[in-house]
């Protein structure tokens, strides 16, 4: 896949939108020095080369009520199964990342539970029942931080 290029003014936006992606379209156009229908156009066209991926809301997992977080490995007794596996766990809710990896595990796996024994109740009950192999869980005691890559706002500019 070919890398989107972008110019200054893109790079400039997509470092305002990776500070704050509520920020007003307008605010951005002035801290650019140009119009604010320029800025939706860029963001319009960034979307759609998929450079920005989407706006999401953060919700607080533990305001919901979900106390645990667990990083479950799958170690597939047969990873041809890894599409059936995927998309089977893709309809726990819990499971909030799922990646295709390399190295010990197949798949990896993010997980929010209730606490413990309802993170239990999932491996047990759900996620163990769609493995053909192992599984390896660590709990996770605190998100020390999570950020966006390093956008400087010269990046990939032509």
């Amino acid at each position: 896949m070919t890398r989107p290029q972008f110019d200054l003014l893109d790079s400039r936006i997509l470092h305002q939108l990776a500070m704050n992606a509520r920020k007003p379209f307008l605010e951005i156009a002035r801290l650019c020095n140009v119009s604010g229908a320029a800025i939706h156009q860029r963001v319009q066209k960034l979307q759609a080369s998929g450079v920005i991926k989407g706006f999401e809301t953060e919700i607080s997992p533990e305001a919901l009520g979900y106390d645990t977080c667990a990083y479950v490995g799958l170690l597939l007794s047969d990873p041809s199964q890894s599409d059936v596996v995927t998309e089977q766990i893709g309809r726990i809710p819990e499971v909030t990342e799922c990646h295709l990896t390399t190295g010990k595990y197949d798949i990896m796996l993010k997980i929010y539970a209730r606490n413990n024994s309802h993170l239990l109740e999932l491996l047990h009950d759900r996620i163990q029942s769609i493995v053909p192999g192992r599984t390896e869980t660590l709990i996770s005691f605190k998100e020390e931080f999570r950020r966006q890559l390093p956008l400087d706002e010269n990046c990939n500019a032509e």
